[in-house]
């Protein structure tokens, strides 16, 4: 006669009994579903890499960083967050020995480097020339003389700060960004102003502001603008 608590348990619809060899020993328990070990908490259906290692708890991104595959973000315009505090933080860092030295920049701001650097020692060697040209007039006629002159030193001024904030820009300065942008609204008044005096004559100074206008327009593209914030709080 049986006893009825050694009676098997109903078993489920389409369950297979266990073969005599395949019966797990007593106090043992079902086998579980293998989890990636490098994938921290992935499920298995989603395993992780190779060489995959989770980032620690708490782990924030650099400012500026894009994963890789993702679109820089779109165009926004921020003022500068840092600023000159002395006049050695407006000069170039280690002088004008690097001035022909681009660093790992965006192509689009390597093109906006060498339009301002180029345009501002074109500046300069047309100041000197107009120096030589105030000079004479100064011996013919003194009073035009006086404001040629006046007008080449502005300009030789204009060119050598643009020459030096175009360095400070490539230094990843965004204060010096935000201050070439407002030389080419200089350019802009200029323009304006040469072509009035010239009465539809042609000439002017329309060639140099488009020029200082594709440098702008360089230098706040979604990539140059991730470059910038990718180094604040660096430099």
């Amino acid at each position: 006669m049986s006893n009825p608590q050694e009676v098997p348990p109903p078993q489920q619809p389409g369950a297979q009994p266990p073969t005599a060899g395949n019966v797990p020993p007593a106090g043992s328990e079902p086998p579980r579903a293998a989890w990636p070990a490098s994938g921290g908490n992935q499920p298995p259906g989603n395993p992780s890499p190779p060489g995959y290692q989770a980032p620690p708890q708490g782990y924030q991104p650099p400012p500026g960083y894009q994963a890789p595959g993702q679109a820089p973000g779109r165009f926004r315009f921020e003022m500068p967050t840092d600023r000159p505090r002395n006049f050695n933080d407006a000069m170039p860092v280690g002088g004008f020995s690097g001035m022909f030295t681009v660093t790992a920049m965006p192509t689009e701001l390597k093109v906006s480097y060498w339009i301002w650097l180029i345009g501002g020692l074109l500046g300069l060697l047309g100041g000197v020339i107009g120096l030589f040209g105030s000079f004479v007039l100064l011996a013919v006629i003194p009073p035009l003389g006086f404001v040629v002159l006046l007008l080449v030193l502005v300009a030789l001024a204009l060119a050598a700060a643009q020459i030096i904030l175009s360095i400070k820009m490539k230094e990843g300065r965004e204060w010096a960004r935000f201050a070439l942008t407002i030389v080419a609204g200089i350019s802009l008044l200029l323009a304006i102003l040469n072509a009035a005096a010239a009465e539809g004559r042609g000439g002017g100074s329309w060639p140099s502001f488009i020029i200082s206008l594709a440098a702008v327009v360089l230098m706040w593209l979604p990539n140059s603008q991730a470059w910038f914030v990718s180094l604040r709080g660096r430099i």
